[in-house]
């Protein structure tokens, strides 16, 4: 039985987005529907422990927030504060939601974040705190920019969206392409960003959650290929998830993974996903991203890495998107192919790239793969350097730890390097 606090983190944690989109659909006012539902939650840490936990907490959540809402727009300071427009503010909006059977319009205020009216910039990064629920440090993390900077764009982003009042609606099927880029881009990052696990617990929530709304989008758009790729990419990758970790809790790195433990069903329906991207020949980011689990995967049934194979489908993700990411992991796969040199003169020539330097220095995955490829030179103090700096930007315990290790282990060798192949954090995975 879980304790009030655990109930509402979990709630917070599986149903924040859904709730969310529930709430601001009715008038867009993204932010006064976040600020009720900080307060449901609040509440539900006040009273939970008192009363016990409610049958259904997001039923519970939504009706406080709901209420919430009602005095909000009553209020006189809203009354005076802005134009009070019946259709959007009236109460009977949210009576018409029942809270026993919570819907899912998660999908809607994604395509509203990617709205024309919406910054492009921030479109993606809107629907990852919105719908998805990642923190503005989490977002800015991941996409190497300062945190400040970011939750500035977001709060401004928002406004526009209420101000503007953009409806939650699916588009008609020729502007949803448009939008349909920062959509998949979101849910990829849903998916990236909590790869990372704090210890031995499973976190498979996310993931699904990702895989549900990339298969989602594959029914609205059964013939596209970059929705399909997606969603192969996401099955693809957490077939491996089982496998991620030792006894202890330890990063177990793809290179050392045992094949065995890999989810079987999720590779044959990644599979499923990819001929259908396949089939329609064309040929984009998350195909070619997903083709490269594929191979990966492949090791499963064959027992070794096409590594050249690798190579050339890293150097078309390259060409057709190219990225720190992308740029990063193809640093790591040459130096399968032509040695840890050759690695290091694309992770050099990655940071001396005018739009990509700057972000290049924070990036946490770049300065894991150059220590592993100084290791290897026998670079020691120049590795140890680099481990130091990988480790100063890591915030996930567990790949901490293994990066801590490794470093340890190298200040006490003079020379040489380790087996296990080149590290395999988020973005070579």
């Amino acid at each position: 039985m879980p304790s009030p606090g655990e109930a509402a983190a979990r709630a917070a944690r599986d149903g924040y987005g859904r709730l969310l989109a529930l709430l601001a659909a009715p008038t867009g006012d993204i932010p006064a529907a976040e600020d009720a539902l900080g307060d449901a939650f609040e509440r539900a840490l006040r009273t939970w422990p008192r009363d016990g936990i409610p049958r259904s907490p997001e039923a519970w959540l939504l009706t406080v927030a709901r209420n919430r809402l009602k005095d909000h727009w009553k209020s006189a300071a809203t009354r005076t504060g802005v134009s009070f427009d019946p259709a959007r503010h009236d109460a009977l909006h949210l009576d018409e939601v029942d809270p026993d059977a919570v819907g899912d319009r998660r999908l809607e205020l994604m395509l509203v974040c990617a709205h024309p009216a919406v910054d492009p910039a921030v479109r993606t990064p809107l629907m990852l705190n919105t719908v998805l629920g990642f923190t503005a440090a989490q977002i800015a993390g991941a996409l190497a920019v300062p945190p400040t900077a970011l939750a500035a764009r977001l709060v401004r982003a928002k406004r526009r969206i209420r101000d503007a009042r953009i409806s939650f609606v699916i588009p008609d099927r020729d502007a949803l392409p448009g939008r349909l880029v920062h959509v998949l881009e979101a849910v990829y990052g849903a998916y990236a960003i909590d790869w990372p696990t704090g210890g031995t617990e499973e976190r498979p929530a996310m993931a699904g959650e990702a895989l549900h709304l990339a298969e989602t989008l594959a029914t609205l758009l059964p013939q596209d290929a970059e929705v399909h790729g997606l969603a192969a990419l996401i099955c693809l990758s957490a077939a491996r998830a089982p496998a991620r970790l030792d006894a202890d809790g330890g990063l177990v790195p793809l290179g050392e993974q045992d094949p065995r433990l890999w989810d079987s069903t999720l590779i044959a329906r990644g599979h499923e996903h990819l001929r259908v991207a396949h089939a329609t020949r064309t040929l984009g980011r998350f195909g070619l991203e997903a083709a490269i689990q594929a191979v990966h995967c492949a090791r499963r049934d064959t027992g070794a890495t096409d590594w050249p194979v690798l190579l050339d489908l890293h150097r078309s993700l390259q060409a057709v998107a190219p990225s720190l990411g992308s740029g990063t992991a193809l640093a790591a796969v040459t130096a399968e192919v032509d040695g840890p040199q050759a690695g290091l003169v694309l992770l050099d020539e990655l940071g001396r790239l005018d739009d990509l330097g700057e972000r290049a220095a924070r990036f946490q995955p770049a300065w894991a793969t150059r220590a592993h490829l100084l290791e290897r030179l026998g670079r020691t103090s120049e590795a140890v350097a680099a481990y130091d700096k990988a480790v100063s930007l890591t915030t996930d315990p567990v790949e901490r730890r293994y990066l801590a290790r490794r470093r340890a282990e190298l200040t006490h060798r003079t020379s040489g390097s380790t087996s296990g192949g080149c590290y395999a954090g988020p973005v070579t995975e």
